[in-house]
């Protein structure tokens, strides 16, 4: 019995009174004050990670010591090696995806909610986790104009977001047939066709994979030049049928006419489901909601609140308008647990079972923002990505889609161009952006997510982006 473990022993017999040092004190403040000195300095420190930094990695591992640390020293050690390890995605440089930087409120509602280690599945075990979960669902529902009716889940992200209200798409369609698949399969059970778009994003494909709906079993539907599904090209299919849309193509941010796509679905009878990652929140823009004209006619929808709302990782959400699709969809039962007809159970709406409270950043979130705080800072990005489309058109180079959100690609000439200064750019450390192929050419992608990026921040990576491309461009010319 270690040292804490007798104290506690002792301390605890019945009719004495409690006198124990404070466990958490000097760790929590340690860890607040290391935290704090993460975030002041991470807008002046290299936004990737250095060779230097990753060779350090090592010192985390080795064999397990036969007797613990103090907690001190393992927080010591976690910093030192670990944060000069970590990708700078708080500072609002980082645009090699779709990453957004938690909102100071949602840190600190991540911390207390961290000090509370709520169990997320069941009311009882946590009052707080499953009544947040009812309220944020509220909100989002009026914030991204969906029907007031629809359930929800929380979730780990869009992917398994997909997964559960493809579920719930699955359970319905069935259903309908008379076939019920939580209890018999999908063994010999009616075929269930999917249709998506060509550019359907690879964890939609995945989701289909783990529901047994096949990858390779999908109607693909041809798209246009920005990558948007042709509502026009969409097979009459018989039978149950889903159609999986997409709002916020992850290479140019175009989004499926969702709107058509739905007055297609009706002659199928067909589920629509909405990829919305982070296209999604353009509902909540004045200047960007007609680019999702019509999602609110669609069954179900997932997106993420670790993306464009800025809460930490890892923070999705499924919604889908029937409840009782998505509430026998997943649905559990046990002698054990509460009657899920007296009050909502975060477990029978979602996959998991023991889970962290994860409403609790994205109520801070909302709470701290409002309604107009969210579209400002959608509008805000969107503004900065039209700024570096802007600066890098200026510079002579080609812009490969329309900028409608916050994506931006961008060509050096050739292939080879391309990927030589997204590795300079990378290196150099002021941003970090990411490579993608999109219609065959090699490109350089921006994705401006963050509520911590700035005009500043803007002006100075596009400074460093075209004098780095300048230097490969020369040196290219030299070699030919």
């Amino acid at each position: 019995m270690d040292s804490l473990e007798t104290k506690l022993s002792l301390e605890m017999k019945p009719g004495k009174a409690l006198n124990l040092e404070d466990p958490f004190q000097e760790i929590l403040g340690e860890a607040a004050a290391r935290a704090h000195r993460y975030l002041q300095t991470i807008r002046e420190r290299c936004v990737g990670v250095t060779q230097e930094a990753l060779d350090r990695l090592p010192a985390l591992a080795g064999t397990l010591p036969a007797q613990g640390q103090e907690p001190k020293l393992v927080l010591q050690l976690l910093d030192e090696i670990g944060s000069p390890a970590t990708i700078a995605s708080t500072g609002g440089r980082l645009f090699g995806g779709v990453i957004g930087g938690a909102l100071p409120a949602t840190v600190a509602a991540h911390w207390l909610a961290g000090a509370w280690d709520q169990n997320a599945c069941l009311f009882d075990f946590s009052p707080v986790g499953a009544y947040l979960e009812d309220v944020v669902l509220g909100w989002l529902l009026n914030l991204l104009g969906l029907p007031a009716t629809s359930a929800g889940a929380s979730v780990t992200g869009t992917q398994m977001a997909d997964v559960t209200a493809l579920a719930a798409a699955r359970h319905a369609l069935l259903h309908k047939l008379g076939w019920d698949v939580e209890a018999d399969g999908l063994f010999d059970a009616p075929p269930v066709s999917v249709i998506v778009g060509e550019e359907v994003h690879a964890t939609m494909l995945k989701a289909l994979a783990m529901l047994g709906l096949g990858r390779n079993r999908v109607h693909i539907v041809p798209a246009d030049s920005q990558g948007r599904m042709k509502p026009s090209a969409i097979p009459q299919l018989p039978g149950p049928v889903i159609i999986c849309a997409q709002v916020g193509n992850v290479n140019t941010g175009a989004c499926d006419p969702v709107g058509e796509i739905c007055e297609v679905s009706r002659d199928m009878d067909a589920w629509v489901h909405v990829d919305g990652a982070f296209g999604l929140w353009a509902t909540t823009s004045p200047a960007r909601k007609y680019l999702v004209d019509g999602v609110a006619h669609a069954d179900s929808w997932a997106t993420d609140a670790h993306k464009w709302l800025n809460v930490p990782q890892d923070s999705g959400i499924a919604i889908v308008r029937d409840p009782e699709a998505l509430g026998r969809a997943m649905s559990i039962e046990a002698s054990y647990y509460p009657d899920p007809s007296s009050k909502r159970e975060p477990m029978q709406w979602g996959p998991e079972s023991s889970r962290r409270a994860r409403a609790v950043e994205i109520w801070a979130a909302l709470r701290s923002l409002g309604t107009q705080g969210v579209a400002d800072l959608v509008e805000r990005t969107c503004r900065h990505a039209e700024a570096f489309a802007a600066g890098f058109r200026g510079a002579g180079y080609e812009v490969l889609n329309d900028v409608v959100l916050n994506q931006v690609l961008i060509s050096f000439g050739d292939d080879e161009t391309t990927t030589r200064v997204i590795d300079s750019i990378q290196a150099d450390g002021t941003c970090w952006c990411g490579g993608t192929v999109w219609k065959g050419r090699g490109a350089m992608r921006i994705s401006v997510s963050s509520w911590a990026t700035t005009e500043f921040d803007v002006e100075r990576s596009l400074e460093a982006m075209l004098a780095i491309a300048a230097t490969e461009s020369q040196a290219k010319h030299a070699c030919s």
